[in-house]
């Protein structure tokens, strides 16, 4: 199960009590007090981890706790520090802290800013710090109080509620409606095996691949959803996705230039368009690609015509995933943008 969005509760451990002991030992008369301090308690800290793709982890297991710190004992010995509770991450999972546990997911609008962004492989975060050790009655002897039977107890470890949402880290994105051949054309230009299927919505979360492009380079590609229109508003499966497009510097929108679906090749680029805008004006800045796929389709050489006269300064690389047409410049075209 693919998880790109989880809500958990976090709670560090707590520190150990200090102790109140009493040196007894033979030949040492008054020994005083020798009690020792409290372990700190274990920290909460999330890793990044390339080898970790969603967080499905943290779907079976919304709920973390770290090791309590030991209580301190005679001989002024301190209790044992508590176990940290590391969490593996995807890179690219941006961290939001919660008001409390109640958050509804649709509503993807965070009033702050997130905690972290972990992008880099094995960076790590301390989500929740454990509690600092009790005082052992050592600390509490003076020329007034040679026998304290003072201590205090540990503190309580940070906890909170956050929620944890990944956002791909990819060169660049298909983007398309529906059926347009994304998945397939992902499978013809990487060694990514996506569903593909004759249905609406056959991918339900986003699938990376990997190109290779002579000179040893290689660019990452990911396979988002279909979009719909009215998406930037929740309509439809790709709305839930549309944030793993933001980190993407290229995006590559997939047009069915047949209009196999009964729509408009020029008015699918439009709309697609205007549903990114919608979502982040910022991605309208991005270098982009139009690639107008199901070219062994009939009609498709007159919906060219016409999308290129719609559009005379857009870079058009018509393909046929299907027949593997198109492909090597595809890829030519993509390695001079990345």
């Amino acid at each position: 199960m693919f998880v790109d969005r989880v809500r958990i509760f976090a709670q560090a451990g707590k520190g150990g009590r200090g102790c109140v002991s009493f040196r007894r030992e033979k030949f040492v008369p008054k020994g005083g007090p020798d009690g020792g301090d409290g372990g700190r308690g274990g920290n909460v800290i999330l890793r990044a981890d390339r080898h970790v793709d969603n967080l499905s982890n943290l779907f079976y297991e919304p709920i973390i706790k770290a090791k309590n710190g030991g209580h301190g004992m005679g001989k002024k010995m301190a209790g044992r520090a508590g176990a940290d509770k590391i969490v593996k991450v995807p890179l690219g999972t941006v961290v939001h802290q919660l008001a409390s546990e109640k958050f509804e997911f649709r509503n993807s609008n965070f009033e702050s800013q997130p905690l972290i962004d972990l992008t880099r492989e094995d960076e790590e975060f301390v989500l929740c710090r454990g509690g600092a050790g009790g005082k052992g009655n050592v600390h509490f002897k003076s020329s007034r109080n040679r026998a304290p039977r003072q201590y205090t107890d540990g503190e309580e470890g940070e906890e909170g509620y956050f929620l944890l949402e990944l956002r791909t880290i990819a060169d660049a994105a298909l983007v398309g409606y529906p059926n347009a051949g994304k998945s397939t054309l992902l499978r013809k230009i990487s060694a990514a095996r996506p569903k593909v299927a004759a249905y609406p919505f056959t991918t339900l979360h986003p699938v990376i691949g990997v190109v290779e492009f002579p000179g040893y380079r290689r660019a990452t590609i990911a396979d988002i959803p279909g979009l719909i229109e009215g998406a930037h508003r929740g309509l439809g499966l790709g709305h839930e996705f549309l944030r793993h497009i933001t980190r993407c510097r290229v995006l590559l929108f997939v047009v069915d230039v047949a209009g196999s679906e009964g729509r408009n090749p020029a008015e699918d680029l439009q709309n697609l368009r205007r549903e990114i805008d919608l979502y982040d004006p910022t991605l309208s800045a991005r270098s982009w690609l139009v690639i107008a796929n199901k070219m062994d389709l009939p009609n498709t050489e007159e919906n060219l015509k016409a999308l290129r006269t719609r559009f005379p300064k857009l870079d058009i690389v018509p393909t046929s995933a299907v027949r593997t047409e198109g492909i090597e410049e595809l890829k030519r075209k993509l390695a001079e943008w990345l």
